[in-house]
């Protein structure tokens, strides 16, 4: 039986328990990250985990690092502004941590993997790498939740995402938030979004395999 993940977070946002609650959002990068921040502040109290070692390039890391930054920067202000007009739901501020970049990580994680094909083998490692160190982080900084923007992605494996993610809640004794954030036009608005505030968009997802397959088809 196939899961509908998305349709599994509405569920748990109808409830209302979530209300406050502490989330640790893994993000891949702040394009991808603006339709999830703008769909769950309205729950949680977010903090973004920006933690990337698959990005093999530090200057691309360091890019991307700072648009996130920037992009939780406008957010912010404009929650301040519609809470001072007295428009809109209720929102909580974002917070921000930036993980340590080791892409020495990324290539130990996936030794002997280098020729698999991008959506393969090599992908899980990459997700696992990223989500364990997620829900260590969430369970030692005593957060409700964590979950990841990473099913945004048309080419990511949501079913997989979420597969990683809970056995990692499981293995850390942290709450794994369900998504396909990609869902209900999901992706369609995180590219309204990037327009929107002018996000640096990347046409890859970071690592050097990715990009010599995305370089092969230009």
């Amino acid at each position: 039986m196939n899961h509908n993940y998305q349709k599994e977070l509405e569920s748990i946002l109808q409830q209302e328990k979530t209300r406050g609650q502490r989330l640790l959002l893994h993000s891949c990068c702040a394009p991808c990250s603006s339709y999830v921040l703008s769909y769950l502040q309205h729950d949680f109290r977010i903090t973004v985990f920006y933690f990337n070692p698959n990005i093999t390039q530090a200057e691309e890391y360091e890019r991307r690092a700072a648009e996130q930054a920037r992009l939780i920067g406008i957010m912010n202000e404009e929650r301040k502004e519609e809470q001072t007009r007295g428009k809109g739901r209720e929102t909580f501020p974002i917070g921000i941590w930036q993980g340590e970049y080791r892409p020495e990580a990324f290539f130990e994680a996936v030794r002997g993997l280098e020729q698999c094909p991008e959506g393969g083998e090599r992908c899980r490692h990459c997700f696992s790498l990223r989500l364990e160190e997620t829900a260590r982080l969430a369970r030692e900084q005593g957060f409700d939740y964590f979950t990841t923007t990473l099913t945004i992605s048309p080419l990511k494996n949501a079913p997989l995402l979420n597969e990683i993610g809970q056995a990692m809640g499981e293995r850390y004794g942290i709450a794994f938030l369900p998504s396909d954030f990609k869902k209900k036009d999901g992706f369609k608005k995180s590219i309204e979004l990037s327009r929107r505030y002018d996000l640096y968009r990347q046409d890859y997802c970071g690592c050097v395999f990715s990009r010599t397959e995305r370089e092969k088809v230009m």
